[in-house]
């Protein structure tokens, strides 16, 4: 395979010099760089790389190109080489230039670019390398390679295969996966020295040759998370300060907080990390991320975050059973027994209802999908797809999968995507022309003959039904929170979300005394924070704001507890 290309598009020719100089010096060993004078003659060179399929991993142009301009160019890099990075090069101060402005602005809007990138002022300029550097490091986590650090082996459309990818995704493991009986899938056994792969009894193969290639044949998800080192078991220490239920943005972030304060911290997550947020494919509108980042990403810098303070982590482990005692909590834990914490924090996030068509859960895991999935996009290049919901994740999800997919359809129960959706995404999924919206209808039908085919899409306001074909649905509407393992002393509305602060002292099992903290719920000792408290904002941000707030809260509650046991007035 040809090395991946670097392609730089400026008329200027001494602009384009420097450039074509930083990217040689900093990539040219393991990259073809390249640069051209006209969108012209870069868009043949783009479709002689598409037909020959050699990779492409990031083109910058230009904004103010004769013929095709820059912005223009990068559109068509989107559909020649989805998973190319693709930024326009402006000049330093041209963000005070109108047109500039509003001509990278509306590029970022309909996403025909990832980000802009300064153009490099002199011989030495780490600025412009860095920036190019981060581009490379994000498309080659998109790369399938037989040489990956986790290679998966499956057939196409296995069901555990694709569990097994969207753990390994939602972990921040880099991966490739291979499909049985492929020139690249035969050689990736030969590699791991299977000799005869038709002899493997398991469905799915995983390969670790990053940590001593490690085989794992049919495993589960603790196999996989103890193998690559993430624990799912605990040894000695059974004493803790606080164990938080969940490690979405709400749980992580109160790992980080309270460990980064001296506080002993548990963190027992029943799946993956990041929660639903963990499936999103980019979230641009985060505080600090301006070019956005997957929900993965940002979950795996607040486990590692977390990790270096000192916090322990338990997944794919489930709290089972919560009881109160004079010393605290004693907190059962599936597999691993009993661990003893002195207060709770439970950040266990939601789950996105399920359809209820049995026709389409009888194929949950062979093309019905609850959640973004992203890990399902390239397998599904060429193909229709369906996505069901009106939230951020949805449309970020519709984005990302018409980066692959020949037809992405997005149906939503409400008559404008604005009702539900941040207007950033709005506004560039009306600009995708691969993307179609349904607004005011839902899905009431479709199935396969062992893997989803077809759906059947209602409008609301007509009654009209109409059957549409669909490789994947991902589904990703309504939620209700994981409350229902809580003891009845934790009082929860009539949709299952937990009461706190000034809701939890209105509730007669609120035992009194004193007035419960803000994130207590009406079991002094036990918070909520994120999705899963009644009257919570349903994003990452705030998220975040609660679990990081609510450690001031322990603090002073075991301050209190300190006190009442020594017999010392608060």
């Amino acid at each position: 395979m040809a090395r991946p290309l670097l392609l730089a598009v400026d008329a200027d020719p001494d602009a384009l010099s420097r450039i074509e100089t930083h990217l040689q010096r900093r990539f040219g060993a393991d990259y073809r760089v390249r640069g051209e004078q006209s969108s012209a003659a870069a868009l043949e060179l783009l479709e002689a790389c598409a037909q020959r399929g050699d990779p492409v991993a990031v083109v910058v142009a230009d904004l103010w190109l004769a013929g095709l301009s820059g912005s223009e160019l990068l559109r068509h890099v989107r559909t020649l080489h989805p998973d190319a990075r693709r930024a326009l090069l402006v000049r330093w101060g041209s963000w005070s230039d109108r047109p500039t402005a509003e001509a990278v602005l509306r590029a970022m809007a309909v996403g025909d670019i990832n980000y802009y990138l300064l153009k490099p002022w002199s011989d030495v300029d780490e600025q412009f390398s860095r920036s190019v550097g981060e581009f490379v490091h994000e498309w080659s986590r998109t790369v399938v390679s037989p040489t990956r650090e986790v290679v998966v082996v499956a057939e196409r459309r296995e069901p555990r295969g694709h569990g097994i990818r969207n753990l390994l995704t939602r972990n921040g493991i880099p991966h490739a996966y291979l499909e049985r009986g492929t020139p690249a899938a035969v050689t990736a056994l030969t590699e791991m020295g299977v000799r005869t792969p038709e002899a493997l009894t398991g469905p799915v193969v995983v390969w670790m040759p990053a940590i001593g290639g490690s085989v794992l044949v049919d495993p589960t998800d603790a196999d996989l998370c103890e193998a690559w080192g993430i624990r799912t078991t605990l040894d000695d220490e059974r004493d803790f300060d606080v164990v938080v239920v969940g490690a979405g943005p709400a749980g992580l972030a109160t790992s980080v907080y309270a460990s980064s304060e001296g506080l002993r911290v548990l963190v027992v997550e029943r799946e993956t990390l990041g929660g639903q947020a963990g499936s999103s494919s980019l979230i641009r509108n985060y505080l600090g991320f301006s070019r956005g980042l997957s929900g993965s990403e940002l979950a795996q810098r607040g486990y590692q975050q977390a990790w270096v303070f000192g916090a322990h982590f338990l997944l794919t482990r489930e709290v089972q059973e919560v009881r109160q005692e004079a010393e605290g909590f004693t907190v059962q834990v599936d597999t691993v027994g009993l661990v003893h914490a002195r207060c709770l924090v439970l950040a266990a996030g939601v789950s996105y209802r399920r359809l209820g068509i049995a026709s389409l859960e009888a194929l949950s895991g062979a093309g019905v999908y609850y959640g973004a999935s992203v890990s399902e996009a390239q397998g599904l290049a060429g193909l229709d797809v369906v996505v069901l919901g009106g939230g951020n994740s949805a449309g970020q999800a519709v984005l990302h999968l018409a980066r692959y997919a020949s037809q992405v359809r997005l149906v939503v129960r409400a008559q404008a995507l604005s009702e539900g959706m941040s207007q950033y995404l709005v506004d560039e999924i009306h600009a995708n022309p691969g993307v179609v919206v349904h607004t005011s209808s839902e899905i009431v039908g479709g199935g396969g003959d062992g893997w989803l085919a077809t759906v059947v899409v209602r409008d609301r306001g007509t009654g009209v039904e109409q059957t549409v074909r669909a490789e994947g649905l991902f589904v990703m509407i309504g939620a209700h929170p994981r409350t229902s393992w809580l003891p009845e002393q934790v009082v929860r509305d009539a949709q299952g979300f937990v009461l706190c602060g000034t809701d939890a002292m209105d509730e007669p099992r609120w035992p009194g005394g004193r007035l419960p903290l803000p994130y207590e719920t009406t079991m002094p000792g036990v918070f909520a924070v994120g999705d899963v408290r009644h009257g919570s904002v349903k994003r990452v941000a705030s998220a975040v704001g609660e679990g990081s707030v609510v450690v001031s809260q322990l603090h002073q509650y075991l301050a209190n507890l300190r006190s009442e046991r020594s017999g010392v007035p608060r």
